[in-house]
């Protein structure tokens, strides 16, 4: 089969595009004809020597990746046969292996692809998604929630949008460009701003100032089966309520200027390189703002469960279902990997990134 390995930690240059002996499934487990596989910003940094959250870096050469959708296409010891000819979704876990035209992976991990629901798009849930899901999580949306969401052309910020654009909410997407403007105004943000124009806060409050008389929708409880996810009716606020930043740097530190008194803060990412937000002791108590990182242990506490992980996968999916999350895709070639990598880590792409074998 063909695959993109890694020989040595380093540039997108050492993804390389070449042929590689077909894996075996294991006991329990099942091979995958690859018809997508995701690239996180994870796996950029791995390919740089960061491991981050992993537990150790991998072995070398590897093959990267860890989301991935496509056809079963056999089966290991103890695995049912009613399995061949499944289209199937996975996040295989921290072991790679994605970036090829076949996987193995865990049978307990996979989920069936309900009827509509393309490869790409099913990738985009099963990372992506989960992982919004996972924030959402921790914030109350409903018709008087004024929403900022930096980074809304990225593949989480496009599903915030469009769950809180389902929950009553009006929603102001930031993205750098005109181009990736275009899209967060298509994908159904109430103002799309270019945070590379100095005077965007500006454009903000003036659009604030026209939010009387919101009306609120009815509670959106079930959908997840998750804490903190019901709608309430209000008649809308002026200031911004939540600001959803998983940017950081002078971008989310403007953004959180905008919060009005008693407004939340949710801090998942800082994708500009220039850190996260940090508000000190003295500034949240004078402002009232709460401030909240849901990564980690946090986020798999509040999904609870035995597996929670799979908790929030599930809860992406049903979101999809019900039509609160349309993911997009941005598709590049298995063998552009490289590109794939280099687009991303220069915030040069819009939607969930997919590699196509």
């Amino acid at each position: 089969m063909h695959a993109i390995r890694l020989h040595a930690f380093g540039p997108a240059e050492n993804l390389v595009h070449e042929t590689v002996e077909d894996p075996q499934p294991g006991a329990g487990q099942v091979r995958i004809a690859v018809a997508a596989a995701g690239v996180h910003l994870l796996d950029t940094a791995i390919r740089q020597g960061d491991k981050g959250p992993s537990p150790e870096l991998p072995a070398l050469p590897t093959i990267p990746g860890r989301e991935v959708a496509g056809t079963v296409e056999s089966v290991g010891a103890g695995v049912s046969a009613d399995w061949l000819g499944k289209r199937v979704v996975t996040h295989i876990g921290f072991a790679p292996g994605g970036y090829a035209e076949l996987t193995v992976a865990d049978v307990p991990r996979l989920h069936e692809l309900p009827e509509g629901l393309g490869f790409a798009e099913a990738v985009a849930l099963i990372g992506t998604g989960r992982t919004a899901m996972g924030i959402l999580q921790f914030v109350e949306l409903d018709g008087r929630s004024v929403v900022v969401v930096p980074a809304a052309a990225g593949g989480i910020g496009t599903l915030l949008v469009q769950y809180a654009k389902h929950a009553g909410a009006t929603v102001v997407g930031l993205a750098g460009g005109e181009a990736k403007v275009a899209r967060v105004r298509a994908g159904g943000a109430d103002l799309a701003v270019d945070y590379t124009d100095p005077e965007w806060p500006e454009t903000v409050r003036s659009f604030l100032k026209g939010l009387d008389g919101l009306d609120g929708l009815d509670s959106l409880k079930g959908l997840a089966d998750l804490d903190g996810l019901d709608g309430l009716d209000g008649s809308g606020r002026r200031a911004v309520t939540h600001v959803l930043d998983g940017v950081g740097g002078a971008t989310g530190r403007a953004a959180v200027e905008l919060l009005g008194t008693g407004g939340t803060h949710v801090t998942f990412g800082w994708s500009a390189n220039e850190g996260p937000v940090e508000l000190g002791d003295d500034e949240r108590a004078a402002r009232g703002i709460t401030q909240i990182n849901p990564l980690g242990p946090a986020m798999l506490a509040k999904a609870g469960g035995e597996n929670p992980i799979r908790v929030l996968e599930l809860a992406a999916l049903r979101a999809y279902a019900g039509g609160y999350f349309t993911p997009t895709v941005q598709r590049f070639p298995l063998a552009e990997a490289a590109a794939a990598h280099r687009a991303l880590e220069t915030r040069g792409t819009s939607g969930k990134v997919v590699l196509i074998p």
